[in-house]
């Protein structure tokens, strides 16, 4: 019995060999579980054999330089709620092997390019629940083989075109709630692997008509809860997937006719699949305020292209009776113009056949001489 509790601690302090204080190693599994230990660094005496590092629920503000250049067979490493503000460059520069880094809830508000410096084989970032503003071409170069990234709940309002530029891998890019106001054509044109585009809970009211063209892969695009009103059809028109889920609930719809005729349209395009339609509710007018889309009484839009018609051929009307009317007066105009150069031609002919007034009186006078001398020889 006393050898057999002299082999259990001896086994046990075997496996506890190298081991920080207050850290949990687990030899046979290759574990090294440091969570809730109160640790404000890193800790310094980490097995070298350990693949999976539990550092969450401290209080670690700074990654230093090489941190890890003990520990390079790491494949997982757990820094989710600490007080992490600072991650120098090449801060995880010798986890060559490093499959999965989780940094969520901490306090980070910048990406340098030398953050990513030696992640070239790290298939899952989480960045949930810090602090960042802006993504730029430098916040992610060295993630060639990233498959899922999460931006959650941050404070991101721009993203720079060529952020997500070396990240032809990746297949799920979460960047819900977060302070997107737009969507810029070009910033996701290299995710031609993505498949589920998370952007809901954003302030986001505008998109380019072109923004998803490149997401050849997508079969998942998630913009609920945003400050959509209306949007264009071919901003969707534009996705080219086989076959493509979006959701588009909790927006501020404008529910008026054009909205009501452009959901008729995309339900018509057999690869997207609008998964929440009969749940879209209506902002404005403020008569439909409440209203789903769907229960919008198409009779409306009936009597509004009736009165659009009827104002059109009113129009139409109008203008042609103007035309009509400028076309009489033009020709009466013309025929008052010949009539009055007829007239002329006439008097000018008369003239040219009648004696000059001035000889007219000349025979007159002439006359009366004449007459009067026969009147006098003859008396």
């Amino acid at each position: 019995m006393k050898e057999l509790v002299f082999l259990l601690l001896v086994v046990t302090e075997a496996s506890h060999r190298g081991c920080e204080k207050g850290c949990y190693c687990r030899g046979d599994l290759r574990f090294t579980i440091c969570s809730r230990a109160l640790f404000t660094q890193l800790p310094r005496r980490v097995p070298r054999s350990t693949e999976l590092l539990d550092l969450s629920d401290n209080h670690i503000s700074i990654i230093p330089q090489r941190s890890f250049i003990e520990n390079r067979k790491l494949r997982v490493l757990l820094l989710q709620n600490n007080s992490i503000s600072v991650v120098e460059d090449g801060g995880f520069s010798e986890l060559e092997f490093l499959q999965k880094l989780d940094l969520s809830w901490n306090q980070i508000s910048s990406l340098t390019e030398g953050f990513s410096i030696g992640l070239a084989s790290l298939r899952e970032l989480q960045l949930a629940h810090n602090r960042l503003t802006t993504l730029d071409s430098t916040s992610f170069v060295h993630l060639d083989s990233l498959q899922r990234l999460s931006l959650t709940s941050n404070a991101i309002h721009t993203i720079h075109v060529r952020s997500f530029s070396s990240m032809s891998t990746l297949r799920q890019l979460h960047l819900e709630d977060n302070r997107l106001t737009s969507l810029q054509s070009g910033i996701f044109s290299m995710l031609r692997s993505l498949e589920v585009l998370n952007l809901a809970e954003n302030w986001i009211n505008e998109m380019e008509m072109s923004v998803f063209k490149p997401l050849i892969s997508m079969t998942l695009l998630n913009l609920s809860d945003n400050q959509l009103s209306t949007i264009y059809f071919k901003t969707f028109q534009s996705i080219h997937t086989y076959s493509t889920h979006i959701l588009l609930k909790g927006n501020p719809w404008n529910c008026d006719c054009d909205l009501q005729r452009l959901f008729r349209k995309l339900q018509s395009i057999h690869r997207l699949f609008l998964d929440d339609y009969y749940n879209l509710t209506c902002k404005a007018p403020p008569v439909l305020q409440d209203y789903r889309l769907m229960d919008v009484d198409t009779e409306l839009c009936i009597a509004e292209t009736v009165t659009v018609l009827i104002i059109t051929v009113t129009v139409v009307i109008t203008v042609l009776a103007a035309m009509l009317m400028g076309e009489r007066k033009r020709k009466k105009r013309k025929r008052g113009s010949t009539g009055h150069s007829r007239t002329s031609c006439r008097m000018s002919r008369t003239t040219e056949t009648r004696p000059p007034p001035l000889l007219l009186s000349e025979m007159n006078h002439s006359s009366q001489s004449v007459l009067f001398t026969l009147f006098t020889f003859r008396n």
